[in-house]
């Protein structure tokens, strides 16, 4: 299964509101019948088991990851900021989903809790046809959105290997907004206010007793799903709006994450590249990010590239560093104070260490304090 970058030229979402026109419809089948057939392949042990994302994840990603690149949207939109290419994606991403909701309400004929029920151990390929709808949807809207949410870090220059597991995990979660703790809230979490209370009643019933046995994405995914067409006389209107409202969702969290690393990596390669001490800035930097206990995602996303910058850059590998478990300020002291010349690069660095996770806090500020005054009588 192979589709080009969500910027399609049989596609255009200039506007939320633009027609939803034959040529939209026809590229969308396409991948519905690509998809149709993968999902005709699966075992009702991969659906029972999660396996069906896994798969999916294998096969959505992979062929699509050798197309998306930085240089092909680079070619593509010459010129233009990375902002402004995201927000055409997720604008794209938003409209195909709203013209496959369209096409699979058309097409839905069946009471998805009695489908899911009856399947026990039979394929999708002997299923009602209604089950077996609701899985290309399923299907289309998570290769969708991972894909668009692959885009954007791409966009962002933040580098994701699909072969590497953990980076794959990486991208599902920031596709699908997934949480510790946020299972039960999932499926509403991107649900539009005016239809929510009417789905929170439905979703606690007995129509989600299927998904309990599914790992913790497929349930959140297909919990996320069954809304669509849990609740009667709702229909296409429903289906097309929470189509497009999930994958607006994903795409503007996925641009906060990946636009927020890309923040992180900038000030990374900034820092490295105005250094002119950069094996004491790394000590300094560490001393900092550890001041007050605590280690936010984006101290340990800053340290990560400047490791690997000053280790690129400046031939820089510090084991005795690596091998730290508990810093000691006096060996960092020691190093300022043995250190020649004049050291306003490192108070620099180390000031903007500090604010990377949000305004310095007390402790932060007293280690920075010490700093400026060694580095002051140097």
């Amino acid at each position: 299964m192979t589709q080009v970058p969500l910027d399609s030229d049989s596609v255009d979402a200039d506007s939320d509101n633009a027609d939803l026109d034959d040529a939209d419809r026809e590229a969308v089948e396409k991948e519905r019948a690509k998809l149709r057939e993968f999902v005709k392949g699966l075992s009702a042990d991969d659906i029972d088991s999660g396996g069906w994302f896994t798969k999916l994840c294998a096969q959505a990603l992979r062929s699509y990851a050798q197309k998306a690149t930085w240089e092909y949207f680079q070619q593509k939109y010459r010129g233009v900021p990375a902002d402004g290419i995201v927000e055409k994606q997720i604008r794209l991403a938003a409209k195909n989903a709203m013209v496959e909701g369209g096409i699979t309400a058309s097409l839905y004929n069946g009471a998805i809790v009695a489908t899911i029920g009856s399947l026990g151990g039979a394929s999708p390929a002997t299923a009602p046809a209604g089950f077996v709808t609701f899985m290309v949807d399923l299907t289309y809207l998570s290769q969708l959105q991972m894909r668009l949410a692959y885009d954007i870090a791409v966009l962002y220059r933040v580098p994701l290997d699909v072969e590497d597991p953990e980076d794959v995990m990486k991208l599902v979660r920031v596709a699908f907004g997934i949480k510790a703790g946020e299972v039960a809230r999932g499926g509403l979490k991107f649900v539009p206010g005016m239809v929510r209370q009417v789905l929170k009643k439905y979703y606690s019933g007995p129509v989600l007793a299927a998904a309990k046995s599914l790992p913790f994405v497929g349930k959140h995914l297909l919990q996320r799903n069954i809304i669509k067409f849990a609740v009667p006389g709702v229909g296409i209107p429903l289906t097309v709006l929470v189509n497009r409202y999930t994958t607006l969702a994903a795409g503007r969290h996925a641009r906060s994450v990946f636009r927020g690393e890309a923040e992180v990596i900038e000030l990374a390669d900034t820092l490295v590249r105005r250094t002119r001490h950069p094996r004491l800035m790394l000590w300094v930097a560490w001393l900092v990010i550890n001041a007050d206990g605590t280690m936010a995602d984006s101290e340990v996303l800053l340290f990560q590239w400047l490791t690997r910058l000053a280790r690129e850059r400046h031939r820089v590998d510090d084991e005795q560093l690596a091998n730290v478990v508990t810093i000691d300020p006096a060996e960092v002291w020691q190093r300022i104070d043995t250190e020649p010349g004049d050291l306003g690069d490192v108070v620099d660095a180390a000031e903007r260490v500090a604010a990377v996770d949000g305004e310095p806090n007390a402790r932060e500020k007293a280690v920075i304090a010490e700093l400026r005054d060694r580095c002051r009588r140097h």
